[in-house]
């Protein structure tokens, strides 16, 4: 089954990111490529990204089948997703093993979902 492991970042976890001293910040980036490689060699990876930040995103509005667009950031967004791995295992409970790696789980901000589809039924 294909789940996402959803990496979300606040205000707490980018304090804690910039009070890290490198070293503290290579260990972080070697846990997510220390992952990234374990999925890959076991196969059950599907995509993995880390995504911009939310100050590079455009928000989309259709009104009468015109399309306008507002520049973030979006000062009403408390969280933000930061990036995302999609897996292919066996179990949720084989998910949430992988999710509970990432170092934003110490900090609540990591979500496994499974993906519509799965089972046939969810669409």
């Amino acid at each position: 089954m294909k789940y996402m492991i959803l990496i979300s970042h606040n205000k707490q976890a980018r304090d804690a990111w910039e009070s890290f001293t490198d070293a503290e910040r290579a260990k972080g980036y070697q846990v997510h490529a220390d992952l990234h490689n374990d999925l890959v060699e076991s196969g059950e990876m599907v995509v993995a990204e880390a995504l911009a930040d939310p100050a590079q995103a455009k928000r989309i509005l259709v009104s009468d089948g015109r399309a306008t667009t507002t520049d973030g950031p979006f000062p009403e967004v408390k969280e933000h997703l930061a990036g995302f791995y999609m897996v292919d295992v066996d179990s949720v409970e084989t998910a949430i093993e992988y999710a509970a790696r990432i170092p934003e789980a110490r900090y609540g901000l990591v979500e496994v979902r499974p993906v519509l589809g799965n089972s046939g039924t969810d669409l």
